[in-house]
């Protein structure tokens, strides 16, 4: 058992604990509303804003410390009259275990009380334990086993104090056990600690203050970038009875960013530019080594840094100008927006004198005036009062990039989302049945054809037809004069059947030159579709065959309405309650090389099983082997003559030892004269067999130069 040591009651009379009380000091703070909103697809936004100032006003603008990630690597600060920016500024967050170090409470952020009051030791403290009371400076708090029955033990924590006399008085910490700090200091310091902890409920909220400096009122603008969640494209296609489709875009924004846009201009662009997260706002500490002091000098160790630029250049860079300037830090350079050289000035510029041509989609994304009407001025009857119902936005490149700029001001309060028009436009589409052998039915879609300027976003679509809803699917972007299908529901009415035939294989052509015989083949495939309209209205229906590498697709079948990267789509149109069939007949091209010199019979005979070659190109094989053979023939004549010399020369030398051994013997003279006799009948076949060994390279030689001529003569091709 173990008695609960968080039951003590610590009276920690703490006095009043230093709270900087931010007041209202002679500087009038302004803020500056947001006036221009860029939302990108990679989750960042571009925000502009614009107000004026009056003399040496400070500008607060709130972030979170996630946004305020972004502001400091993007921030751009201009004073467009005037004036000039002094300096920029933010609260600062150490993190949590970095201020608590610098207390002098060696305690973490969550304590029980007895490693709170062991943090304590050498303070003055009053324990108040029943009746007993003890004052002292504390010394130790322990933990201690005491039994109670049999060999049962509880684990209690122990208090020791050290009073003025030099008694040392140990208290149990038990429910009714009271402790009192009896110092000013230590009760400041215990103050400080809880003040931290309880920061740390503190809203994240980080004040950004944008000190300026200068005479009268000018105009202040502030841009940066900042995380916000990815907007969203959404489309309507409404088919009408007569006439082209009409499609309408949405976008789904959302304002997350702790501020309220009122009346902004908001643009939307369907890209993606590079952007990370850095963690600037937050204080970064090293790790530094511990290094002893040398016995003579007491000095510390220190690097010197890297040169980044020289003082001239550092002259250069602070200079201020006659006009703007920024204090260091303060402008750090946003990501663009707007017309392309177009400056931030000249755009708040127009902005204010409304000659920019305002961006946004009504207030939270509602319907506004005006209407969209193709070059030709064409009514059309059946979506004409949603078409002029709605607002859209104005779109142009940015380069890799492509921007839906909204023609009214937008209002979205902070934490609230909004629907907003980006495109309306009449456009080219027809309604086919599309069949995939991935899909386990045949689909309706729309063949949509994009010929008007505008980029289409990758998002969601549902088709109204027949003022009912047809479908929906997803679609990805489509950029201007680009082709694309777009399936939204099944279609029950068209049924289609998959045949496949075997593979065949033929040589079609054989060529030889420059000694290397090129062998031509074809692998054949042949792929049949049955296509049955049960339906009682006509169906286009577009068949995906899929696109193989290395295969090709036969001259003598119908050429395909189109290709991707993965299937080639063939058109076919059938009248109601009727059956098509379509053939799709493909090959593969197969190359096999040869080098004529390698040939042997066993091959020659392999490929007139295998109906490879014709007997015109075996007659000519067949000269190359005998020739080859002929070859092979004085090599082995060449090596028997070689072993017979090599023979002869070892005999020899077994001779010359012979009669070395007989020197100062009996049978000398005899043994001499006969050895004499067969060394010099040996020296005669060695010449003889020489003569017959230059005679036979010479041939070799002579029948090698004919087999390359052979070879390298050797042109001809012939398909089969």
């Amino acid at each position: 058992m173990r008695l609960l040591n968080v039951a003590v009651v610590c009276l920690l009379a703490v006095a009043s604990f230093n709270n900087h009380s931010f007041s209202q000091s002679s500087t009038d703070y302004a803020r500056l509303p947001v006036t221009r909103v860029v939302l990108y697809k990679n989750g960042v936004g571009y925000f502009e804003h614009s107000g004026r100032v009056r003399g040496s006003q400070d500008v607060n603008i709130d972030f979170t410390t996630a946004q305020l990630n972004d502001v400091l690597k993007s921030l751009t600060v201009l004073d467009l009259g005037q004036g000039r920016i002094t300096g920029v500024s933010y609260n600062s967050n150490a993190p949590l275990e970095q201020r608590l170090n610098s207390l002098h409470l060696a305690v973490g952020e969550k304590p029980t009380t007895a490693q709170f009051l062991d943090s304590l030791r050498g303070a003055r403290v009053e324990v108040r334990s029943g009746t007993e009371t003890a004052t002292g400076r504390l010394l130790s708090v322990d933990e201690r086993d005491i039994p109670i029955k049999g060999d049962e033990k509880v684990t209690v924590d122990q208090i020791s104090i050290v009073g003025d006399n030099g008694d040392v008085r140990v208290f149990d910490l038990t429910p009714s056990t009271d402790v009192r700090l009896a110092e000013k200091d230590v009760n400041d310091d215990v103050g400080k600690y809880l003040g931290l902890i309880a920061s740390t409920r503190d809203a994240d909220m980080r004040r950004m203050t944008i000190s300026t400096a200068g005479d009268g009122e000018r105009q202040l603008m502030v841009s940066y970038i900042s995380e916000v969640p990815v907007w969203k494209s959404t489309y309507r296609i409404v088919i009408p009875k007569d006439g082209k489709p009409l499609l309408q875009g949405w976008a789904i924004v959302d304002n997350t960013v702790g501020e309220n846009w009122d009346g902004v201009e908001l643009s939307l662009v369907a890209g993606a530019p590079q952007s990370f997260v850095e963690d600037l706002s937050q204080p970064y500490y090293t790790r530094r080594p511990v290094v002893a002091l040398p016995a003579n000098a007491m000095i510390t160790p220190q690097t010197h840094e890297a040169t980044i630029e020289t003082a001239e250049s550092t002259a250069e860079a602070t200079a201020p100008s006659a006009g703007n300037t920024a204090h260091a830090g303060g402008v750090i350079g946003g990501i663009a927006g707007g017309v392309p050289g177009m400056s931030l000035a000249q755009r708040e510029f127009d902005a204010v004198s409304g000659t920019g041509g305002g961006v946004g989609a009504g207030s939270g994304g509602g319907t506004g005036g005006g209407y969209f009407r193709t070059k030709t001025e064409k009514q059309w009857l059946a979506a004409d009062s949603l078409e002029a119902a709605t607002t859209t936005a104005e779109s142009r490149d940015l380069g890799d990039l492509f921007e839906y700029k909204l023609q009214d001001r937008v209002t979205i309060h902070k934490n609230q989302s909004a629907l907003v028009p980006i495109l309306q436009a009449r456009i080219d589409a027809e309604k086919v049945s599309v069949w995939n052998p991935s899909q386990g039915a045949v689909l309706r879609a729309l063949w949509l054809d994009n010929t008007s300027d505008l980029t289409l976003d990758g998002g969601s679509f549902n088709v109204l037809e027949g003022d009912a809803f047809a479908g929906e699917g997803l679609m990805e972007a489509i950029k201007p004069g680009e082709k694309r299908l777009l399936s939204y529901a099944a279609d029950l009415g068209v049924l289609v059947e998959a045949k496949q035939k075997g593979s065949t294989e033929r040589v079609t052509r054989v060529a030889i030159s420059h000694g290397v015989l090129m062998q031509s083949t074809q692998e054949r495939e042949e792929n049949t579709y049955v296509i049955r309209n049960r339906d009682a209205s006509p169906r286009v229906v577009v068949i995906e065959h899929p696109a193989r590498q290395g295969w090709k697709l036969t001259d003598d079948d119908d050429k395909p309405a189109e290709s991707s990267a993965s299937f080639h789509r063939f058109r076919i149109s059938l009248d109601p309650m009727k059956t098509a069939t379509l053939a799709v007949n493909e090959y593969r091209p197969i190359t096999n090389r040869y080098q004529v010199s390698n040939i042997t019979d066993d091959q020659i005979k392999f490929f007139l099983t295998q109906k490879m070659i014709n007997p015109q190109v075996e007659q000519a094989l067949r000269k190359v082997v005998a020739q080859k053979n002929s070859i092979a023939s004085l090599d082995v004549d060449i090596t028997d003559c070689n072993s017979k010399v090599s023979a002869i020369s070892l005999d020899q030398q077994r001779v010359r030892e012979n009669m070395k051994a007989l020197k100062g013997s009996i049978e000398e003279k005899a043994l001499v004269a006969r050895y004499v006799r067969e060394l010099n009948e040996q020296e005669d076949r060695v010449q003889s067999l020489r003569r017959e060994l230059a005679d036979l390279q010479q041939k070799r030689a002579s029948a090698q130069k004919t087999l390359d001529a052979m070879i390298e003569n050797l042109q001809m091709e012939v398909t089969l």
